[in-house]
This record gives structure tokens, C-alpha cells and sequence, in this order.
């Protein structure tokens, strides 16, 4: 395992330090994954239905084209994606009040739960790691963070 070090290296920029922030990002990832990968592995669930649950969870009556945006994948996927989670009871789909082609998503009661469930150990994780880096370096992840995310979606997350 790669050896952690507690201070940045003011050589930043640097190949070695780049590499080092990729391969953080990697286990983070994988650690941050793992326990709801196991639970979504229960239902037969992949990462793909996690972040729909996610999205749905956080905007209730988002569109299905909104959420198309947020996780670019094609519609057919999540056509499968979706249509598995309604099948098995975690979204709900209504037309539109407005536009009656719009489908619009929202969690089912069943579907908040899996949705609490599967956030309580990332939630978890990230507040131990906020309290044992502090305010300003949580300042700094968020800025590393969004300077990483594609310009449109940052403008969009940046005031979130």
C-alpha cells in the first residue's frame, strides 16, 4: 500500500504528486464504495442504480431527462436501470403536471430507506474525515473536488 503522507509536497504539480492524487482517488473510491456495492449486490443492483437512487433521493420529481444529465449514460440504460428499480418498488414515475410526457421521479418509502441505508456509511466516512482534516482542508477538498468535475456540471455544484 502506498505510504501516506500528512503534508502536500509544495511541489504539487510534479508527476510523482499527480500520480499520488490518482491513486488516492482510487482507494477513496473503492473504500467508498464497497459497503453499498454489498448491498446493492443483495437486491442485484449495480453502481448505476445507486446513483439514480442517490439523485432521485436528493431531487425529488427531477425529470427522467434531469437525471440523464447528471449520470451520462445512454437512455437505454437507464431505461434498464430505471425500470428494474419501479419494478421492484424504490422509484415511483408520474407524468407531468405541466408537460404530460415529462416522467417525473420520486422515491417510494421503500426506496428512501435503501437510499438512507446505502449513504449512512459514506456519510460516515466523510464526517470523520472532515473532523480529523478541519474546516480549512474540507474548504480545500471541496475546491479540488469541483476543479475536477467538468465545467458545466462545476458552475451548477459550485454554490450547492
Amino acid at each position: 500500500m502506498a505510504d501516506i503522507k500528512t503534508s502536500a509536497n509544495p511541489l504539487f504539480l510534479r508527476e510523482d504528486e499527480l500520480r499520488r492524487g490518482i491513486e488516492l482517488l482510487f482507494y477513496a473510491y473503492r473504500d467508498f464504495t464497497a459497503e453499498p456495492d454489498a448491498m446493492l449486490a443483495n437486491h442485484g443492483f449495480g453502481r448505476a442504480h445507486h446513483r439514480a437512487i442517490y439523485f432521485v433521493g436528493r431531487n425529488p420529481g427531477m425529470t427522467v431527462s434531469a437525471l440523464l444529465g447528471i449520470l451520462r449514460i445512454t437512455k437505454q440504460s437507464l431505461n434498464r436501470v430505471l425500470g428494474q428499480l419501479v419494478r421492484e418498488g424504490f422509484v415511483e414515475r408520474h407524468a407531468g403536471v405541466d408537460d404530460r410526457r415529462q416522467r417525473l421521479l420520486r422515491l417510494t418509502a421503500t426506496g428512501v430507506d435503501l437510499e438512507r441505508r446505502l449513504s449512512e456509511n459514506q456519510r460516515a466516512r466523510l464526517a470523520r474525515a472532515y473532523r480529523e482534516a478541519g474546516a480549512d482542508a474540507v474548504a480545500g477538498y471541496q475546491r479540488v473536488l469541483l476543479g475536477i468535475i467538468n465545467e458545466g456540471d462545476r458552475e451548477k455544484l459550485a454554490n450547492g
